[in-house]
């Protein structure tokens, strides 16, 4: 009887292991991870990097692998992924996803909003799908922290760095290398209807309509304490270094680099229909119509926010905005030197020396307060200066 029960036992521990996990599982392996299919519901621990010399890797990740197309994401609409998955700082690297005509394209392809994700990073990969496409998730539900994404990720509509449509949370992470699509581009997401907070990406991002360096489209919802760096190109219209279209909140946020569109281009916002506050923007700017250093229409509330790089365009050009339209641009500048534009639909302009000058932002009530230097920083601010050095900048940026 108790070699009978000590078989047993070893049988139903060899069910639950890594290929069919369960709570606890382990992933050491692509049919591992593979595996975390047949239980959406599971927690599981990722043990080590995985990369195109672990097993299973021509099987099942490769651009071989399906007939063509590569990984098959994890979770669909149907049977979204509702368990836990913790990458433990490892990452996945040289995964491949060819499949065009598919939505819910990612390494993950559809978390439910039980699901978490945390503590992994996509690297190398190449990911190309038609609808709700990202180097980690296709579509959240749920939760998305301390993650990044490395690589090449194309797409039509909703496609980010790291998460292509995001309606849960997405936080601490971030993306670099290239991203396009056709609308609703964004550096790290694509389309979001939930928080994206203490996040960043760095590349570049093009794509027609609804493009930024950090998110594509943003509804009813914040993005906050988050920047961009790099390029941004929109062939069409609404196209920002942070944001492309903003229907809600964009606080302690900043961009830098470039941005390009032809209509309502701004260097964070292309077209802000909600909040801006407390950030900036010294990206170069270029549109032909409505463009602004910060953003390029305003129908909502800018506050305290600046903007110094340049902005060229053939019409409805402004320093700070290119054209406020029933909204309200309070307490905000703009740099009327480094722009190039000596007019703005909506705030002041200083020359340089006046803004890198605390008076000219104490003055408008702004939350700052002189540092040493630019590594010296008092949090207990949103904003510090290294008074008539340099510009002001947020506290918590890196």
């Amino acid at each position: 009887m108790v070699s009978i029960f000590l078989v047993t036992v070893a049988l139903i521990a060899g069910m639950v292991g890594c290929n069919t996990p369960s709570p606890g599982a382990e992933i050491w392996d692509w049919y591992d991870l593979d595996a975390v299919r047949n239980n959406l519901a599971a927690s599981c621990l990722l043990m080590c990097n995985l990369d195109s010399t672990t097993d299973g890797y021509k099987e099942l990740a490769s651009e071989t692998a399906n007939q063509g197309r590569g990984w098959q994401p994890i979770g669909t609409q149907d049977k979204p992924f509702t368990g836990t998955f913790d990458g433990q700082g490892f990452e996945v690297d040289d995964l491949s996803i060819g499949r065009l005509d598919a939505g819910h394209v990612g390494l993950f392809g559809y978390v439910g909003e039980k699901g978490v994700i945390k503590n992994i990073g996509v690297v190398n990969g190449y990911v190309v799908g038609e609808y709700c496409v990202g180097g980690l998730v296709g579509i959240n539900w749920g939760t998305v922290s301390n993650s990044h994404s490395e690589g090449s990720v194309s797409g039509s509509n909703q496609v980010g760095g790291l998460v292509g449509g995001n309606g849960g949370s997405v936080s601490n992470s971030y993306s670099t290398g290239i991203v396009s699509g056709d609308r609703h581009v964004g550096g790290l997401v694509g389309a979001s209807t939930g928080p994206v907070s203490n996040s960043y990406f760095t590349g570049s991002v093009s794509g027609e309509s609804r493009i930024g360096g950090l998110v594509g489209g943003l509804s009813d919802t914040t993005v906050s304490n988050s920047y961009f760096t790099g390029s941004v190109s929109g062939s069409s219209d609404q196209v920002g270094g942070l944001v492309g279209y903003n229907y809600g909140t964009v606080s302690k946020s900043c961009s830098s680099g470039s941005v390009t569109g032809d209509s309502y281009t701004g260097g964070l916002v292309g077209f802000n229909r909600d909040t801006v506050n407390d950030s900036y923007s010294s990206a170069n700017v270029t549109g032909r119509w409505l463009a602004g250093g910060l953003v390029g229409q305003n129908r909502g509330n800018v506050s305290k926010s600046y903007s110094a790089g340049a902005v060229t365009g053939d019409m409805d050009v402004g320093g700070l905005v290119g054209r406020n339209y029933d909204g309200t641009v309070s307490n905000s500048f703009w740099d009327t030197e480094t722009s190039g534009q000596h007019t703005s639909d909506g705030g002041t302009g200083r020359t340089t020396a006046e803004m890198r000058d605390i008076m000219t932002f104490s003055g408008a009530k702004w939350n700052i307060i002189e540092v040493a230097n630019p590594d010296s920083r008092n949090p207990s601010y949103v904003w510090n200066i290294v008074d008539n050095m340099t510009y002001l900048f947020l506290s918590w940026q890196p």
